[in-house]
């Protein structure tokens, strides 16, 4: 699997097996590094690796709980409601830029209980359900600190390096 992944994503061999491990114990993982790591790569290439629907939630302060998770519309030919699903229903959710916004309740009941509670309805999460973030440093300008609420639900913090890669051919996550 890391020899798959090394074929998108090179240098990082720490980070891939960090994030395959958070995979493999069926956690989720927040990636936290400066942008243009390659971050968001690496994930839509493990979800194409392993074969997992793969959906991306681009986090801006204006997201709401409902384009996490989907909405009732009204069919008018049917005179109901229909219910559509939205990027939460993937085995493979990435977080994009988590931090960029408030911290959503839907998000936070996914993650620890696999299904998410929409009006009166309660929805199962596909089974295997990951949740890959990315996180920018908390210095950089539009960011918020992430709340203790959710940092508990990621079993990896894995820190994407931006030095360059060692001689030696070893790098600690480049």
């Amino acid at each position: 699997m890391k020899e798959e992944v090394g074929r998108v994503i090179v240098g990082q061999n720490e980070v891939v097996e960090q994030t395959l491990m958070a995979i493999f114990c069926r956690g989720h993982a927040l990636l936290v590094g400066i942008p243009g790591l390659a971050k968001t790569l690496l994930i839509s290439t493990l979800s194409e690796a392993l074969e997992l629907s793969f959906k991306r939630i681009q986090f801006t302060p204006d997201l709401m709980p409902a384009d996490i998770t989907g909405t009732d519309v009204l069919e008018v030919g049917h005179r109901g409601f229909r219910f559509v699903h939205d990027p939460l229903f993937a085995n493979m959710v990435l977080a994009d830029e988590i931090n960029r916004t408030p911290p959503k309740a839907a998000l936070l009941e996914a993650m620890q209980e696999h299904h998410v509670t929409v009006g009166e309805h309660t929805l199962n999460l596909p089974k295997p359900f990951f949740v890959l973030a990315t996180q920018n440093p908390i210095e950089q300008e539009g960011t918020y600190p992430l709340p203790e609420a959710q940092l508990d639900r990621f079993l990896f913090n894995i820190i994407v390096d931006s030095r360059p890669l060692k001689k030696s051919g070893k790098s600690s996550t480049a």
